[in-house]
C-alpha cells in the first residue's frame, strides 16, 4: 500500500508537511508507525525542520548517516544554511549511486534547482515512479522557467493517476495562478479551504488564499487573509512581501514594510528581483542621458 495514500498511514504528516503546517509535522507522533514508514516520517520532520530555520541542529542530527535519504536532508540543509556548493557535490554523489530513490530524487532536485541547475534537476526528478512530490516540484521548476506549458501537462498527467490528491489540487492551483482567467477563480477555492479550516490552516496557504484574492481584485479580503498570515507568524517573508505588493496596488506607503521585508530576508527573491530591475534601469537611464546630452 502507498504510505501516502488516503488510507495509507503517512497521509497525515505527508499533508500536514504540504499544507506549511510544519510545527505540526515535527509534532506529529510516529511511535505507531511500521517499521517501513519510519524512515519516510523521520525525513518528513527534519525537512519541516529545516523549513523552520533548525537547518544546523538537523545536520548535526544526520551526520554520520548512510542512508541516502539521510544523506539528502544533509544536503538540503547545507542548502539552507547557504552552503551551496557542499549541498551540490552531496547531490551530484547520490545522483550516481541512488538515483531510483524518492528522497533523494525531491531533495536534490530541491538543491539542484536552488542553485540554478534546472536541467539538472528535472533529469534528476524525471527518474521518479509515482511520486506526487517529484511531479509537484518539477511543476514548480517548469512555472519558474516561464513554461506554462509543460506545467500544464504535468498536472494533467498526473491528474489521471493520483485524481483527488492534496498535491495534484495544489499544483494545479499554482499553475492556475499562472494561467489566469477563470482558473483564478478555480486556485482561490483550493487555497481558501485550506487557509480557512482549522485543521489545514497555516501561514503558508494563507498567503497563498491572499495571492488569490490578489490576482481577482479583492483587495480587502487579500488584506484581511495577510493579516491573519502575519498575526501567526510576523516575520514570515513572503507574506510581508506580498503585503507590499498590496500596499503599492492600494496607494499606501511601502516604505516601512520594504524595511520589515529586508529584515526579515534580504535575500528575498522579491528585493533581489526589484534590485536587478532597478540596475537595468538605471543602466538604460544613463545611456538614455549620454544620448541626450549629444
Amino acid at each position: 500500500m502507498d504510505p501516502y495514500s488516503a488510507e495509507g498511514e503517512l497521509i497525515n504528516i505527508h499533508n500536514h508537511f504540504h499544507q506549511g503546517q510544519y510545527q505540526e509535522v515535527v509534532d506529529f507522533d510516529v511511535s505507531s508507525l511500521s517499521a517501513e514508514n519510519a524512515l519516510p516520517a523521520r525525513v518528513l520532520q527534519l525537512r519541516a525542520r529545516v523549513a523552520l530555520g533548525q537547518a544546523e541542529n538537523v545536520l548535526a542530527d544526520v551526520r554520520g548517516e548512510t542512508a541516502p535519504e539521510l544523506q539528502a536532508v544533509s544536503a538540503l540543509a547545507e542548502q539552507a544554511l547557504g552552503n551551496t556548493d557542499a549541498a551540490v557535490k552531496t547531490v551530484e554523489g547520490l545522483a550516481q549511486s541512488a538515483a531510483d530513490n524518492a528522497t533523494v530524487q525531491v531533495l536534490g532536485g530541491t538543491v539542484l534547482q536552488a542553485a540554478g541547475r534546472s536541467e539538472e534537476a528535472l533529469a534528476l526528478l524525471g527518474q521518479h515512479q509515482g511520486s506526487l512530490d517529484a511531479v509537484a516540484l518539477i511543476v514548480q521548476i517548469h512555472l519558474q522557467q516561464n513554461r506554462n506549458d509543460l506545467a500544464v501537462k504535468e498536472v494533467a498527467a498526473a491528474r489521471r493517476w493520483a485524481q483527488d490528491s492534496l498535491l495534484v489540487n495544489l499544483a494545479e492551483s499554482w499553475v492556475g495562478l499562472r494561467l489566469g482567467g477563470e482558473k483564478y477563480q478555480q486556485a482561490f477555492y483550493v487555497f481558501e479551504e485550506l487557509a480557512q479550516a482549522p485543521a489545514t490552516s497555516s501561514v503558508r496557504t494563507l498567503v497563498s488564499q491572499a495571492v488569490a484574492e490578489l490576482h481577482l481584485g479583492r483587495t480587502e479580503e487579500a488584506q484581511a487573509a495577510l493579516d491573519q498570515a502575519l498575526k501567526k507568524e510576523p516575520e514570515y517573508a513572503d507574506a510581508i512581501a506580498n503585503l507590499l505588493v498590496l500596499s503599492v496596488i492600494t496607494g499606501k506607503s511601502s516604505e516601512e514594510l520594504m524595511s520589515s521585508l529586508q529584515k526579515a530576508d534580504a535575500e528575498h527573491p522579491f528585493l533581489v528581483d526589484l534590485a536587478e530591475k532597478s540596475d537595468l534601469f538605471d543602466k538604460a537611464a544613463t545611456k538614455y542621458k549620454a544620448k541626450a546630452a549629444a
